[in-house]
């Protein structure tokens, strides 16, 4: 049928492939906005450079420690989680009783901080980071050839997602989240410590960021900028999936990135801009976005 179309399969499932992988970092990294804004009300604009951190973190370990992907897949996300955990007690928590663009104003400074630093120290030329020996090579599928590395991102993109999900949702630590953002007052009644809990929130939103950062390096070459243009595209998926909607986060960013990979075989031309379109369609439809609720 696609030959028909003049469309190779292989070039069809090739960007079926990198759309979905482009969709595990649209999902990673909107669910950690996600649950920043959802728990937290915080527009948290530093996530792209938090992205960009656990990527350095894990070209840091290997080339200074000598220590392995396997490795800075557990130690990076903890890393960058702890610099949001000081980001969170020094400066945001400051702002939860003001209005939105108080937090998007600080947030939006420290990633351009934190980008300026590392691109002072670093340029902007890239730094390699190899595929890990173990993830090397791929399978010939027949119709397409489906490296190792690629995969994995996909597999372990979607067992931390629905994994995340189902903490909130489905588990007791979930449930008394989400108390704490709709009645915080009423929860530390009950003998919980409701800022701690929003800090290590915080934390672990940003975690999400720094686990994909880790995903990236052998993927994308490790540079101060590869947050900067990635997070405006996380912003429009979580606007379509709804502002702070946990599903609608996972299923919107690996939707969209399936949705992009199509629009590159079909009409190139309109790739880069066809997730802002959906964007704007779906807020004529239903601002509050696809899995949100209105206010």
């Amino acid at each position: 049928m696609f030959e028909l179309l003049g469309i190779p399969p292989q070039a069809l499932f090739g960007q079926l492939l990198l759309g979905l992988i482009n969709g595990s970092f649209y999902a990673i990294l909107s669910l950690g906005l996600a649950i920043i804004f959802g728990l937290l009300n915080i527009i948290n604009f530093t996530h792209g450079a938090q992205y960009m951190l656990g990527a350095f973190a894990t070209w840091f370990l290997l080339s200074q420690f000598g220590i392995n992907y396997w490795w800075a897949l557990l130690l990076a996300p903890v890393a960058v989680g702890i610099s949001g955990i000081i980001l969170e007690k020094l400066l945001i928590s400051r702002l939860y009783k003001l209005d939105h663009l108080y937090g998007l104003l600080l947030t939006f400074g420290l990633a351009l901080i934190i980008q300026g630093l590392l691109r002072n120290n670093y340029g902007i030329s890239g730094l390699p980071y190899n595929i890990p020996a173990s993830l090397q090579g791929g399978q010939n599928l027949g119709f397409m050839f489906l490296p190792n590395y690629r995969a994995w991102v996909v597999v372990a993109s979607l067992v931390v997602c629905f994994g995340t999900w189902f903490m909130i949702e489905k588990t007791k630590l979930g449930a008394y989240l989400r108390a704490a953002t709709e009645n915080p007052t009423l929860v530390g009644a009950f003998g919980i410590n409701v800022p701690l809990m929003i800090t290590l929130t915080y934390g672990f939103g940003v975690a999400l960021a720094g686990f994909a950062g880790v995903l990236a390096a052998p993927i994308y070459s490790v540079n101060p900028n590869m947050g900067a243009d990635l997070i405006i595209v996380v912003f429009a998926v979580v606007v379509i999936g709804g502002m702070g909607s946990i599903l609608g986060a996972i299923v919107t960013g690996f939707s969209l990135g399936l949705i992009e990979g199509l629009t590159r075989v079909f009409y190139p031309e309109a790739s880069s801009v066809v997730i802002f379109v959906i964007m704007a369609l779906v807020l004529l439809v239903k601002p509050a976005g696809l899995f949100g609720r209105a206010v």
